[in-house]
């Protein structure tokens, strides 16, 4: 492991210098997701922390090379190509001419996030420049490969699933036995993950658990008005905001909604959001139509903020289902932050990181993860809108405190300057 630098290096005339950290990340840029664009571009420049960043290229942007982008440093992404294996290809080839080009002198650390075989090569990288490396996980991948792969098998036997199963398998393997192990710093998403790793022998005090936030400025920043769908004015209205994917096993909230309409027969669900699986969504809803919810269930699919907040905060109550399992259960969800930042009645399930900010914050109901519970809630809320948003009040300032990103950022930068000796 490379000697850590002398904090006498990290300043001049008494000021921290910036942290450099040469990052790789799976997702397309620029990226929208919060604890990438957010954290890494936004928040923890201010505390010293510049990211170079290196992702694969979006259809919808033109190639970014080693340009300034979304607050990073600089970006690589190159060019995008449509068929799927020479754009994978194209993307580890600018990987490796990144880490070619990396420096000890200009680069404090090289972190890669959910990349297996790209991490494997970065690791090489390191070592042979000196330079820390530092793993991120954020996401189960492996498993979640290997999950989907066995659920295909048990419907169709087909080669890609075989082949798809083996990878998972190899990459777990490899993550856990080789990578993981050898990182300087390993990253998770969750106090939950953290206890998993630990189970496969990693050392608690070699890692650090960043949880999902929000950006309280950009949501303090909007004016938001509340509405509903034309026809639900005055009915007692529940709602969602998030990805209609099958993996989120969403028929439980239309389960409890049919228990909550036998005591609210007007009560009414409202789905904003889609999936990129449109099948997915047609499933949901022929669901819906075999319970008899047809007319109480509707789908807005994608909205920008400006369309989905106010409709969302158009409902007397606003739902974050998570399902329960090993992959499940180490994430972060980031709507139930959302809908607390917001000030609106929230219900989540049993979700580890759920269970903690609810019980912190006491501004939203906490349930089991079955129907039952979750439509006691739900009608908990319906029969005194007034006193559940009352209640709710109190989640705006535990997620300003807690989870903004503001922050996290703060922490995360502290802990990057102390594995720099800086």
């Amino acid at each position: 492991m490379p000697e850590p630098s002398s904090p006498l290096t990290r300043q001049v005339d008494g000021f921290p210098m910036p942290l450099k950290i040469l990052q790789f990340v799976p997702e397309s840029l620029p990226t929208f997701r919060a604890d990438v664009a957010v954290l890494f571009g936004k928040y923890l420049p201010r505390h010293g922390i510049e990211c170079d960043i290196v992702g694969m290229p979006s259809p919808d942007a033109p190639a970014a090379q080693a340009q300034p982008g979304q607050g990073f440093r600089s970006v690589r992404s190159g060019r995008f190509r449509h068929n799927r294996i020479a754009r994978e290809l194209a993307f580890q080839w600018t990987c490796v001419r990144a880490l070619l080009a990396a420096r000890r002198a200009s680069c404090d650390a090289i972190q890669v996030r959910d990349m297996v075989p790209t991490g494997l090569l970065a690791l090489l990288a390191a070592r042979l420049k000196g330079i820390p490396f530092y793993y991120w996980v954020s996401f189960l991948i492996s498993e979640g490969r290997i999950e989907r792969a066995r659920s295909s098998l048990a419907q169709r036997r087909t080669l890609r699933a075989r082949l798809v199963l083996c990878k998972g398998l190899v990459e777990r393997w490899l993550l856990y036995r080789v990578l993981l192990p050898r990182a300087d710093h390993v990253f998770v998403q969750s106090e939950a993950m953290l206890e998993l790793m630990r189970t496969h022998g990693i050392a608690a005090q070699r890692m650090s658990a960043v949880p999902m936030g929000v950006d309280t400025e950009v949501l303090g920043q909007q004016s938001i008005v509340a509405c509903r769908p034309a026809g639900w004015e005055s009915v007692p209205l529940l709602g969602y905001l998030g990805t209609l994917d099958q993996s989120r096993q969403l028929e439980r909230l239309l389960d409890a909604l049919l228990i909550v309409r036998q005591q609210l027969p007007d009560a009414c669900l409202l789905l904003i959001g889609a999936s990129d699986t449109p099948s997915d969504v047609d499933a949901l809803l022929a669901y819906a139509q075999r319970a008899g919810l047809a007319d109480a269930v509707r789908v807005t699919g994608w909205l920008p903020s400006s369309q989905a907040w106010p409709l969302l905060a158009g409902t007397d109550a606003a739902l974050s289902y998570f399902p329960r399992g090993i992959i499940g259960d180490v994430c972060s969800p980031t709507k139930l932050l959302e809908y607390l930042a917001l000030c609106l009645p929230a219900v989540g399930n049993d979700n580890p990181d759920q269970v903690r900010v609810l019980s912190d914050s006491q501004a939203g109901w906490l349930t089991a993860s079955n129907p039952a519970a979750l439509a006691v809630a739900m009608t908990a809320i319906l029969r005194d809108v007034p006193a559940a948003r009352a209640r709710a009040q109190a989640g705006a300032a535990y997620i300003e405190t807690q989870r903004s990103y503001r922050v996290l950022s703060a922490e995360l930068a502290q802990r990057y300057r102390a594995l720099a000796g800086a």
